[in-house]
């Protein structure tokens, strides 16, 4: 069959098997020529033994692969994706997965990949055997879990996280990329009970419960360090963003970070890190107000700098100068966060991103934004549009890449 992207309400509902394959491959090729061109920086301390949370997608896979490819590290992933069958495509980051266990044990590394939901205790088990089973102990736990659900284990309630404003509605522009169609949407603000709803499923609550339980059952290295990402933006993206129900719920896993920091120096000498990242398109970033007009502008902006950075670029900076660097001391602000958004907050990019986008109509976004680029990033993110792909070729099953 041929496979053509199907997008609906800027949000792409199949995935290209080869694509994705194709793009993971892309990926652990620029970590390994990273690897290759700053082989002293990759000297230092390192990962050995490495379990991703969300492993499967964006900034969790990318993670994995800096992990695998650029320190030899074994790496545990989670995901919870739903398999493609013969006729029926699964989801991207099953695709993914696939293909990173394939390259991985092409290249020699050891990979295990567990299709769990991470939110249960149940795969917090199936872990912690799997690391008794292969006598390990992990040294770095990469929390990147991103759903719209979680289930409490203890009391069995499902949650279900918004995206909205706090306080007072929000009016933003977006765009749509294929049409260069420029429409506003009005977000409604969220209630308490929505804000709560929403911590529980994005907050820190259980990345806490995955540190406590590995520790508990022993199976964390002395010196192990923990990190979750995070997002700050710009002041323009403050309303419906970070000063937003997703905002609170980053706001407790920051705070959450500060409690595992202290409890993972008390019990294995440790450290937990929040990292805050650079904006990317994700496959929830199209529909937010304001932000896929931000993001064309910015990666036109930065491109043009030569800063910009995609998620695979973000990671293995973070793991080379950051997390893993010759001070063996890992650089944070005011409030123990990592900021590896430091290129896109620079101050003169946001200067000359703010001055653009005051000028932005339909007529000329194509000009003055990377609107192909941000098209392409969102194709990409379903395995679309990536460089190298023959879209006319069959697919003759829909299970295998």
């Amino acid at each position: 069959m041929i496979i053509k992207p199907m997008v609906r309400s800027n949000i792409c509902i199949n995935a290209h098997p080869k694509g994705c394959a194709a793009l993971v491959k892309q990926w652990v090729d620029y970590v390994k020529k990273q690897r290759s061109q700053k082989s002293g920086e990759y000297s230092f301390s390192k990962p050995k033994n490495v379990l991703v949370l969300g492993c499967s997608t964006g900034y969790g896979l990318a993670s994995r692969i800096s992990a695998a490819f650029g320190y030899d590290a074994l790496t545990i992933g989670v995901s919870y994706e739903k398999e493609g069958s013969e006729t029926k495509g699964g989801t991207p980051g099953w695709y993914n997965n696939l293909a990173f266990d394939k390259l991985a044990k092409e290249n020699g590394l050891v990979s295990e990949t567990y299709n769990l939901d991470a939110f249960s205790d149940e795969a917090k088990k199936i872990i912690i055997d799997a690391a008794k089973a292969r006598n390990i102990k992990f040294d770095l736990i990469v929390y990147s879990l991103a759903s719209p659900v979680r289930t409490d284990p203890e009391t069995g309630v499902l949650y279900k996280s918004v995206l909205k404003p706090t306080g007072k509605s929000y009016t933003g522009k977006t765009v749509d990329p294929f049409t260069c169609k420029i429409t506003e949407i009005t977000a409604e603000p969220a209630t308490e009970e929505e804000i709560a709803n929403t911590v529980k499923v994005m907050g820190g609550e259980d990345w806490e419960r995955w540190i406590k339980m590995l520790n508990q059952a022993g199976v964390l290295e002395k010196g192990c360090k923990t990190v979750a990402y995070s997002y700050i933006g710009p002041e323009l993206s403050q309303a419906i963003y970070r000063n937003g129900s997703i905002g609170m719920a980053k706001n407790h896993l920051e705070k959450t970070s500060l409690k595992l920091n202290e409890y993972l120096k008390e019990q294995v000498n440790g450290e937990s890190f929040v990292s805050v990242n650079k904006g990317l398109v994700t496959r929830s970033s199209a529909v937010i107000p304001i932000i896929p007009i931000y993001l064309a502008v910015l990666f036109k902006v930065m491109k043009a700098k030569g800063t910009h950075e995609g998620c695979i670029e973000q990671m293995e900076r973070l793991f080379r100068t950051k997390l893993y660097n010759s001070d063996n001391k890992v650089p944070v602000d005011s409030e123990h966060r990592i900021r590896i958004d430091d290129w896109e907050m620079d101050e003169g990019v946001q200067k000359e991103v703010l001055e653009i986008m005051d000028k932005i109509t339909e007529d000329n976004i194509a000009q003055l934004s990377d609107l192909e680029g941000y098209k392409k990033d969102f194709l990409n993110t379903n395995g679309f549009a990536v460089d190298g792909v023959d879209y006319e070729e069959d697919v003759p099953k829909m299970n295998e890449i």
